[in-house]
Formats: C-alpha cells, structure tokens, sequence
C-alpha cells in the first residue's frame, strides 16, 4: 500500500497529491495519507448555496484562513496548518453501489483505535450544532458535555472510493474562533465550545506522533510503501 507523507508547496498543489491517491486506487493500488494541511477553510459545496457564503470567504480570510472549496464533505471545516490533521485511505472498489457503509466504519475505528492507543477515548457522535456534522463523527466527553474531535466524509467513483477526515490535535480555541465568525456568515448553526482536541484530554500533543499511529492503523497488515511528498 503506498503511503504519502508530507505536504506540497501550496493549497492547490497538495490537493493535487490528495487526487492521485484517488486516481491510483481506481488503477488498483490503495493509498493512505495523514498529514497537517496548509492553513485554511475548506468549504463545502452545500456552503457555496447560501447567501451568505462570499460574507464567510471573507471573515476566513480576514483571519489569516485562506478560503477553498472542497469536492467531499458538508459543511466547513479549518486547519491550522499545523496541529489539525487530514486523514485519507484509497481504495479499489468492484461496485459502487455497494460497501459505502462499511468503508465508513472501517475508518472510524481505525481512527478511533489508533487515538486509544495514545490513551485518548473517543465517542461516536457529536454535540449539537458542531463543525461540518455528520453521522460519522468522533468526540471526547468532558462530564456528559461531547467535543467533536473527528469527521469523516466519502468520496466516491465508480472504480474507487476515498475516505477521509480531520482531526484537532490542539488549537481548538484558534478553530472555534473563525470557525464561529464562518458559520455565522453563512448563519448556520454553530457551538464553538463544541470542538474538542486530542491534546485537551492527553498529555499527547504531537502532530508527527498522532499522524503515524493513525497511518499504521490505516495501513493495518499490509506492506506500506512510503511515497514522500515534496513542496
């Protein structure tokens, strides 16, 4: 399984890497990548509807979030560009009609087992008008009260399929501000004290540290075979 590590030069560029784990998968060869995406809010295409979308572009990058439209996903999610992670997995797929859901619970305790084992649990579900929600989230409980750590979304074609996902290792305050002033824009609902972190419930609070135990779950038994992305 090729194994994609590190980030391109640009925003643009390092989708680009992102579309060959698709295109490849779709040859027959799966691919994995974890990795901190460049600063930014990705939209998604149900934003780009509302009226107030240009007003959110505007309050991202008023904030130092340059502003991108996503082609997989909900609603709007930020990274840092240093302590938000992307994960993604790549496969082949025979049908595309079928396996959708069991690709999404593949990966989300694969996500899930590979935070335990840095000693963090995580829930399934999410709180009430959190970031991008979706069915398929994961979150810590802080006396009953659920953060969202993690969303995973889908993207699929007839040959291959790519799951993907963010996960907050820190930051979270820095998250929930623009993220707050995004959704507002866009006036959808939004709990900034809904996001969680990994770091706000471990004592783990490395990037580099939490992106390879999610790697290696993601590759599971199979050979890895390391792909270096260069800027």
């Amino acid at each position: 399984m090729r194994v994609f590590r590190g980030r391109a030069g640009t925003i643009e560029a390092d989708r680009e890497v992102s579309e060959r784990l698709l295109e490849g998968a779709a040859d027959g060869d799966p691919a994995v990548r974890v990795w901190a995406p460049h600063r930014q809010v990705a939209f998604g295409r149900r934003d780009s509807r509302l009226e107030g979308y240009d007003r959110a572009r505007e309050a991202a990058s008023e904030r130092g979030f340059p502003p991108v439209e996503r082609s997989v996903g909900g609603r709007a999610v930020a990274y840092d560009g240093e302590t938000t992670l992307a994960f993604a997995r790549a496969e082949p797929i025979a049908d595309f009609r079928r396996g959708t859901d069991e690709r999404y619970e593949r990966l989300t305790a694969d996500v899930a087992r590979a935070v335990a084992d840095l000693g963090v649990g995580l829930e399934r579900g999410e709180p009430d008008a959190s970031f991008c929600p979706g069915a398929h989230s994961l979150s810590t409980s802080d006396a009953g009260r659920l953060r969202k750590v993690a969303g995973i979304a889908q993207r699929v074609r007839r040959e291959a399929a790519l799951v993907s996902g963010i996960l907050v290792v820190d930051n979270r305050e820095g998250l929930a501000a623009v993220l707050e002033a995004v959704y507002g824009a866009l006036e959808v609902p939004f709990d900034p004290d809904g996001i969680g972190s990994v770091a706000s419930v471990s004592g783990e609070d490395d990037p580099t540290t939490i992106a390879r135990s999610i790697e290696n779950e993601l590759v599971g038994d199979r050979r890895p075979e390391i792909v270096e992305v260069t800027a």
